[in-house]
């Protein structure tokens, strides 16, 4: 049988499959795909950071790769071979490389990207060592690893198994969204690694808390939850969901402070928080990546707060997180 590229269609159908959390094999049936090809197709475009399959960029990217089809790795002429040698070996980095290649010789080009696996190709991973007859270049790199490391490779020490319950055990009633109570948490990262905010959503009304952490210690992340989350009364504090990150190691003091259940999503499965990850992402509209937010005034993190509960929302009937939070307070 003929093997037929994955539509764009398709990919979407995939996505939703992966958040309603269906088996690589019931998307495969329902898309008259082998289970195999669906798990390549994931496997292939998963965001090395976060850890999200997103179909548009996959298809994107498989439209890229057809129009490459057939070309020659340039980095196998020994003019650019030779070049980034040279200018290695004089403390340019791949990237300075890379950019000025062109310059110096029009119509060649690569990436630097491209330069670094180049480098790391000529190494054994079994002894680190360089192949027989290979120039060992790793020495030139400002970062002289033995072996390359993939950004998914450096997130995941920052992962800790679950210290509490799983998703798998939380009321299903939290998924159906049916009720105000049921809160996600996570932490939006400052630059530099500085201490950042807090972010709690209700995923019933969207409704959203932001708040300044003062470190970046369990105890900074549980002291911000438990003091927005106690102004609320305990009939809107039923579950709260976050992720594996060790900031969240304190989940005892939230859950015994607030009488609140705390559950662990999976993983790498940030879509099981996908209304905290959507607020996130307004927020980085505020605050772009590499904000410092130990500079962030409180009044200005209270003011986007208020702008975001008070948008209107197409999911609520174009009624704002404040309207539909507020009618659950009065309650």
């Amino acid at each position: 049988m003929k093997y037929r590229h994955f539509s764009v269609e398709e990919r979407e159908a995939i996505q939703r499959g992966l958040w309603n959390k269906r088996s690589v094999r019931g998307i495969a049936r329902e898309l008259g795909r082998s289970p195999t090809s669906v798990l390549r197709e994931i496997r292939r475009n998963l965001s090395p950071e976060r850890f999200l399959y997103t179909p548009r960029l996959a298809h994107a990217r498989a439209m890229r790769k057809r129009l490459c089809r057939g070309r020659k790795d340039r980095l196998k002429n020994s003019l650019i071979r030779d070049y980034v040698a040279t200018h290695l070996k004089r403390s340019w980095s791949p990237e300075q490389i890379a950019g000025r290649l062109a310059v110096d010789q029009p119509g060649l080009g690569i990436s630097h990207e491209a330069i670094y696996q180049f480098i790391y190709a000529q190494v054994s991973s079994a002894s680190s060592l360089p192949h027989a007859g290979q120039e060992d270049l790793r020495p030139f790199l400002k970062r002289r690893h033995r072996l390359r490391v993939s950004k998914g490779g450096r997130r995941a020490w920052r992962l800790m198994k679950p210290h509490g319950p799983s998703i798998d055990t939380r009321p299903a009633i939290v998924e159906m969204r049916s009720r105000v109570g049921d809160w996600e948490g996570d932490t939006v990262e400052s630059v530099a690694h500085k201490p950042g905010i807090n972010t709690l959503v209700e995923r019933r009304s969207g409704f959203a808390c932001i708040t300044k952490l003062g470190g970046k210690t369990a105890r900074d992340t549980s002291l911000a939850a438990v003091s927005r989350l106690s102004q609320f009364p305990l009939s809107i504090r039923h579950t709260m969901t976050v992720d594996n990150g060790p900031e969240n190691s304190g989940w005892k003091t939230i859950q015994n402070k607030l009488n609140i259940a705390v559950y662990f999503a999976h993983a790498y499965h940030s879509w099981e928080r996908g209304t905290n990850e959507n607020t996130n992402g307004l927020i980085r509209h505020y605050f772009p990546k590499r904000t410092d937010f130990t500079m962030i005034p409180e009044s200005e993190l209270s003011q986007v707060e208020w702008e975001l509960n008070n948008r209107p929302r197409k999911r609520l009937g174009w009624k704002t997180p404040q309207e539909v939070f507020g009618v659950a307070l009065q309650g």
